[in-house]
């Protein structure tokens, strides 16, 4: 089947991959289908199976990320150094 990797959306992107579910019996857990297969894991979490749920979810995980930088930020500007 055809599904889109969402772990690491901010690193390298949303990518499209030809997957298996798993038969190890872990339910939402799905792995290439290579030499060296790859596992993902929570299925709309790490992995989707279709593009628009996909980008959903990089979207959710990108606005995280900018809420947690400016906390950080905010922090930053806030220190003293005397």
């Amino acid at each position: 089947m055809k599904v889109w990797i969402t772990k690491y959306a901010l690193t390298q992107g949303i990518f499209e991959i030809e997957a298996e579910e798993c038969g190890m019996g872990f339910t939402g857990m799905i792995q290439t289908k290579e030499e060296h297969p790859s596992y993902y894991h929570e299925e709309g979490k790490d992995w989707h199976r279709n593009k628009e749920s996909a980008v959903k979810r990089a979207e959710e995980m990108r606005q995280k990320k900018i809420s947690s930088l400016r906390k950080k930020l905010e922090k930053l500007e806030k220190m003293k150094f005397e």
